[in-house]
């Protein structure tokens, strides 16, 4: 009997250790490897933290996308790194089973690779992210490979870069043009040789991406990049339709988060206003 309830908690325990086990960057890798398809969405906050963990994403992204969703700028320039590693501690306090990375906001690793060492660091020993992002090809390796050489994971971003919007001109699809699309089969290729583990194709033709990743061994993430791509990554808030400044052609929206909020605080004030809330079931004897 004893020895059947031994075998029973063993069993349970290892059961239970293998479905919490830690999604790291090599299991990103090995998704790519074996053909599954990898789940990424940015999240910012304790509580969404753990509904999306809970639904079993592969990769919580904390973007400097928070900058326009969360604080209400017109773009992700203005995000500090002290806010991104705000943000991620929150997200880190849900305990989540995601791998989770954190970006790294514009000037925390353009300067020079120092300073992207360190503030690369401080994303991994403060705020407690597994990984780090950041945007640019060719011309930001030696920042990738700095930051590799100290064994923190970093996922490369190529194609359309946020950061770059005043070069771009805007939100503008990347590589239709043949010199173009050339240039960023070089970027795919330069950052993985300079030690990404993964990076995100943002923004471009889906030919392109497809053979971007045909070419590549490491996982690529798409955001308007196509079916083609390793994965997909979206921001929360367009899929719950949270966000009314800008409907990419990208972006599918799941759900229509913004009437259930605003239904549900209408009925609150209709309620405050008749004096129908608060009850005796939410007040003290």
């Amino acid at each position: 009997m004893w020895n059947n309830a031994l075998r029973f908690w063993w069993a349970f325990c290892v059961y239970g250790v293998q479905m919490r086990k830690q999604i790291t960057i090599l299991d990103i890798q090995k998704m790519k490897v074996e053909g599954t398809r990898i789940s990424v969405l940015t999240c910012y906050d304790y509580p969404t933290a753990r509904i999306l963990d809970g639904c079993g994403l592969d990769v919580l992204l904390v973007g400097d996308s928070l900058g326009v969703v969360v604080a209400g700028h017109e773009n992700t320039l203005p995000v500090t790194l002290d806010e991104v590693i705000y943000h991620t501690r929150a997200v880190m306090r849900a305990e989540p089973r995601a791998l989770v990375v954190a970006d790294m906001p514009f000037l925390s690793y353009q300067v020079d690779v120092g300073q992207a060492r360190l503030n690369a660091g401080r994303l991994i020993k403060e705020a407690g992210a597994a990984a780090v992002k950041l945007e640019g090809g060719a011309n930001m390796v030696d920042a990738i490979r700095a930051i590799a050489s100290i064994d923190i994971p970093v996922m490369a971003h190529i194609g359309l870069t946020p950061q770059s919007i005043h070069r771009m001109g805007g939100y503008r699809v990347q590589g239709k043009k043949e010199e173009h699309a050339e240039q960023l089969m070089a970027d795919a290729m330069a950052v993985q040789e300079a030690g990404a583990f993964a990076v995100v194709l943002e923004g471009i033709p889906q030919k392109l991406a497809r053979r971007i990743t045909e070419q590549l061994s490491i996982p690529t993430i798409g955001i308007g990049a196509g079916p083609g791509c390793d994965g997909q990554v979206l921001v929360l808030h367009d899929i719950l339709g949270l966000c009314e400044k800008y409907s990419p052609k990208f972006v599918k929206r799941y759900a229509d988060a913004r009437s259930l909020i605003a239904d549900a605080v209408n009925a609150y004030i209709t309620e405050v206003k008749s004096g129908e809330f608060p009850t005796e079931a939410h007040s003290f004897n």
